[in-house]
């Protein structure tokens, strides 16, 4: 969801992570809200048409609604959520995230570790009942990396596979490591050995399209024809969209026959309590009364773990963050947990590192920039500056309207005045743009995030800061922290490998290529006739698990 992503859109802190990722990275992430404002509500007959479907009951959610349903370019959490409703691809990560067949049953792998040949499901099926071919993967994944898509993901989850290269830079529409043998037998080709290509083809990018579909008009995605458990009944932006169940899915059918998110509709905790949602994100402001032992709705809470990081962002490439002493002296400015308690109250793990907890290769002991206003004036009076009196002008690029903030960000800003004397300014972006520009609009500073998109520190150290990757929004560029990254991408023996990208955690925290802030975690109220309702650790919910039992 990974996607940069799974980085966040309205800003709740969870959209913008992602990067989709399930991202990707993103997550797929601005910090503006703490929490993704649902707001879910009953809609009545009135408002939506019930269709015949094998599905029972009808879950009623809200949220702020999808940016884009298009697999290709989705680039964060928000829309990538709709998404894994909607298509499918080859494979995909279990509750357990591991990967299991999906359209695939199965596949083998060469000896050299570079082929896969899958073999597709003869009952895989697109919505309006069109067969699903190993044609339908190779158009998919080459419109995908076609520039004219316009893809922010396709470079970075499609980008193994031999040939990959060329499509993205124009040079031919062909994929040539991808072979289609026959209707239901696909080869792919990557350009080397790697543990997580596996995990990339379970993200939306490389999810299967109806080339019809596509080729209907520039907004096909609003009538979608996917492969998923869900389909697109009706889709008001900014008021409704309806998920129907699709009978014609090949795998677990959905119990629902309908989840209704009514958008941008209010306090998702007044409509909970009032009985007319099935479902609330909690934010800090109502952690308090959520937690309350007296309130009957502290029953209902949820707590789900997630694999994301919420982080300011530091332009690498530009004075004054292209020193490194600067960026140092700036991250071990500021008291991240007390900024934590004031701010969000203590909801979230503060973040030393880059790998969340639950993250193969996560380092509970690993020495961050601790909190040394000392030592920052220091390394600011050894720097080529000399003193804060001499730095340009500071903006931080964040996502919103009106100047609202997210405490966490007007946190880090104020312990920059207080402890350094530094004055930043704030410039906002749209939501809906703020991922899909920000690695061009960005000033010297940003806020940010990432949810993961598979289980590999890959997803994260790679996706991050690896010099030129996409999702690389800071510009930051340390040659032998390159090398170490592709030695680990390439690394066949697990132990060694996230030893290898622990030591790559430690220099990217070391050099404070970013400032992590923290880790973050999902709080939900679930009515108790919702059975099933869990988020994934890359933060959305499987849908078609869910079952209403009044």
């Amino acid at each position: 969801m990974g996607m940069e992503e799974r980085l966040v859109k309205s800003m709740n802190w969870k959209s913008n992570i992602r990067n989709a990722g399930y991202k990707t990275t993103l997550l797929f992430l601005c910090l503006l809200s703490f929490t993704l404002a649902v707001v879910i509500d009953h809609v009545s007959a009135a408002t939506t048409t019930t269709q015949s479907s094998g599905g029972q009951g009808t879950l009623n959610l809200t949220d702020s609604g999808p940016i884009t349903l298009d697999p290709a370019v989705a680039a964060e959490a928000g829309s990538a959520m709709y998404i894994f409703q909607i298509f499918s691809g080859l494979v995909r990560l279990d509750e357990n995230l591991k990967i299991i067949p999906d359209i695939a049953q199965s596949w083998e792998k060469s000896a050299d570790g570079k082929t896969f040949t899958f073999h597709l499901r003869h009952d895989a099926m697109f919505q309006n009942g069109k067969q699903v071919t190993a044609s339908d993967f190779k158009y998919s994944w080459e419109r995908a990396l076609n520039p004219a898509t316009q893809s922010l993901t396709a470079g970075t989850y499609l980008n193994d596979i031999a040939g990959a290269a060329d499509v993205l830079a124009g040079k031919t529409a062909q994929l040539n490591g991808v072979k289609v043998i026959d209707d239901y037998t696909l080869s792919v080709t990557i350009d080397s050995p790697k543990a997580y290509f596996l995990d990339k083809m379970a993200y939306p990018t490389a999810f299967v399209l109806d080339k019809s579909n596509v080729a209907s008009g520039s907004n096909w995605w609003q009538r979608p024809n996917g492969t998923g458990p869900f389909k697109l009944q009706r889709y008001q932006q900014d008021q409704l969209l309806v998920l129907q169940r699709n009978d014609n899915y090949y795998g677990e059918k959905a119990s629902l026959n309908q989840v209704v998110f009514k958008l941008l509709s209010g306090s998702p905790i007044q409509l909970y309590q009032q009985g007319s949602i099935d479902v609330a994100s909690v934010n800090s402001a109502y952690m308090g009364l959520v937690t309350d032992p007296s309130n009957s709705v502290s029953k209902e809470l949820n707590v789900f773990p997630e694999l994301s990081l919420y982080y300011v962002g530091f332009n690498c490439a530009q004075p004054p963050f292209d020193d490194a002493n600067i960026r140092q002296a700036f991250s071990l400015a500021v008291d991240k947990s007390r900024i934590i308690s004031l701010a969000v109250d203590n909801v979230v793990a503060t973040a030393n590192g880059i790998l969340p907890p639950g993250m193969p290769g996560y380092n509970a002991n690993l020495p961050g920039l601790n909190f040394d206003v000392q030592k920052a004036k220091q390394l600011i009076a050894a720097s080529k500056y000399g003193d804060v009196s001499r730095l340009p002008p500071l903006v931080l690029t964040t996502s919103g309207w009106g100047g609202d903030i997210s405490g966490v960000t007007g946190g880090v800003i104020e312990e920059w005045r207080r402890n350094l004397g530094v004055e930043v300014k704030v410039r906002q972006l749209e939501p809906d743009v703020f991922i899909y520009t920000l690695k061009q609009e960005k000033n010297q500073l940003f806020d940010s995030g990432w949810i993961a998109d598979y289980p590999d520190p890959q997803d994260f150290l790679s996706l991050l800061f690896h010099t030129g990757a996409q999702n690389n929004t800071g510009d930051y560029s340390n040659p032998q922290l390159d090398s170490l990254l592709d030695k680990a991408a390439t690394e066949q023996d697990a132990n060694t490998r996230l030893s290898m990208y622990q030591n790559a955690e430690t220099t990217v925290v070391q050099n404070a290529a970013i400032l992590p802030l923290y880790f973050g975690r999902n709080y939900e109220l679930v009515k108790p006739y919702v059975k099933g309702y869990v988020l994934s650790p890359l933060g959305y919910p499987l849908l078609n698990k869910v079952s209403i039992q009044k």
